[in-house]
């Protein structure tokens, strides 16, 4: 899977769908999150940084974790003096990163991950105490929302109810689905959920 997405690393901002993506993902969690400037942040399946920048630019630090070494190298390519997302290329459900976080967000990368409830289990032991999710990814689709095929996909979207009990399972509480987006296609739309919860205290 990490091989395409070091193919396509090179052309992933061009157009507008993915750039509407983030901007539509970000502005639904800062409508749901209080985002303060003393929080660290994990963006989990960070690719570029679309979504890992414009919370960058509201909290204190964010590390950017993906398995694509290429997306990673185009995300640290956009850093600055002045705006900075800190790139990790690693599998945190088998290695754990050494730093908890005050909260974790994500943007369309659930669904190539194939055990869903070992990334839940994964976010909260990345979470500090009473820290959030922010994950955003499709509603459960007929298996014709990627053009390219299904490679390396292994949900063709989540049915809210058995996303929100996998959710509860892994240590979870407070979960709330919102409408985060709609993808406009020629023969079907696809939305896209934003769900948020807190780490059990």
């Amino acid at each position: 899977m990490s091989e395409r997405f070091n193919q396509a690393a090179a052309e992933w901002d061009k157009g507008d769908m993915r750039q509407n993506i983030a901007h539509a993902v970000f502005q639904t969690i800062s409508n749901r999150i209080s985002l303060l400037n003393t929080m660290h942040i994990m963006d989990f399946g960070a690719g570029t940084g679309l979504l890992s920048f414009k919370i960058a630019q509201m909290v204190q630090s964010v590390v950017g974790v993906d398995l694509s070494e290429k997306m990673l190298e185009q995300l640290e390519s956009k850093n600055t003096d002045t705006l900075r997302v800190e790139a990790i290329c690693q599998n945190i459900c088998e290695v754990p990163l050494e730093k908890q976080f005050h909260g974790i967000v994500s943007s369309m990368a659930m669904h190539h991950v194939e055990h869903t409830a070992d990334l839940f289990r994964a976010f909260h032991k990345h979470l500090k105490r009473d820290g959030f999710i922010a994950i955003a990814d499709l509603e459960a689709e007929d298996g014709t929302f990627h053009s390219h095929g299904n490679e390396g996909v292994h949900h063709f979207g989540f049915e809210r109810e058995t996303l929100r009990k996998t959710i509860e399972d892994a240590g979870f509480e407070h979960v709330r689905f919102h409408h985060a987006h709609t993808i406009e296609k020629e023969t079907q739309n696809y939305p896209i959920f934003l769900v948020t919860a807190s780490k059990k205290s």
